[in-house]
């Protein structure tokens, strides 16, 4: 059952992605604002075939610490349900992501007709100054960045050094930074074809507040943040760091 309903997930985002997408490029001489706004009945309905076909729910925590100005936000990143999820819990989104996705059909090209964020990884600190200028950009006109400061997937119980460009971003526009820790890697897992069914636990935590705090602050107050918080909302991919704490504290 579970292979089947991962089958036809596949297929429906097979025909209703390059539809969406031609449509899309047709629409080209509007505003971004409105084509982004045009995209999110396409999001709403994949998010729908998630729940009902695939079986993933999903629990919001910390609803509450969603600032109602635009924001930074820095989440973990494990699987491509997330690249869904956050643009209904947070209004209006833009995404930092890198720009060889340009490459990916039908997808790759809906992306470049967003008000995103594309950069180029391999810039080295040209790509801080794309995030930064490009970013403010998009705070400027409403728009919540969302940044993955791990830079690509991760699996669960993993972790990745915490790249400081969100925390940059953050600082040079003046707003606030979200940290945001999620399992989604428990049901869909990195470049898995099979979905499990479950419920998938997306934590909100405290903004930050850049002010008189330098971007490496910033991001190590994230990081923090987070990896205390995947601890405690997937304990069973941490049984090593408890049994490897009693193991000296025995001895």
């Amino acid at each position: 059952m579970i292979i089947l309903r991962s089958a036809l997930f596949m297929l429906a985002m097979l025909l209703l992605t390059p539809p969406v997408v031609l449509l899309l490029l047709l629409c080209f001489w509007l505003p971004l604002r409105y084509r982004r706004l045009f995209v999110m009945p396409y999001v709403n309905t994949v998010m729908w075939l998630i729940r009902h076909l695939l079986g993933i729910e999903h629990r919001v925590i910390g609803a509450e610490n969603i600032p109602a100005v635009p924001c930074v936000v820095l989440c973990k990143h494990q699987s491509a349900w997330e690249t869904f999820a956050l643009q209904q819990v947070f209004p209006l989104t833009s995404f930092v992501y890198k720009r060889e996705l340009h490459w990916l059909p039908f997808f790759g090209w809906g992306l470049w007709l967003m008000p995103f964020v594309a950069i180029d990884r391999a810039a080295g600190k040209e790509a801080l100054n794309q995030v930064a200028e490009r970013g403010k950009l998009r705070l400027a006109d409403g728009y919540t960045v969302v940044i993955f400061p791990e830079g690509t997937r991760v699996p669960p119980g993993q972790k990745k050094r915490y790249k400081v460009g969100g925390a940059w971003l953050a600082k040079k526009a003046g707003v606030l930074a979200v940290p945001v820790a999620l399992d989604s890697g428990e049901c869909w897992q990195r470049k898995a074809f099979i979905k499990r069914p479950g419920t998938v636990t997306l934590s909100i935590g405290p903004a930050i507040d850049p002010t008189g705090v330098e971007p490496a602050e910033i991001s190590a107050r994230v990081e923090a943040w987070i990896e205390a918080e995947m601890r405690r909302i997937s304990p069973h991919r941490y049984l090593h760091e408890a049994t490897a704490a009693a193991t000296v504290a025995a001895a």
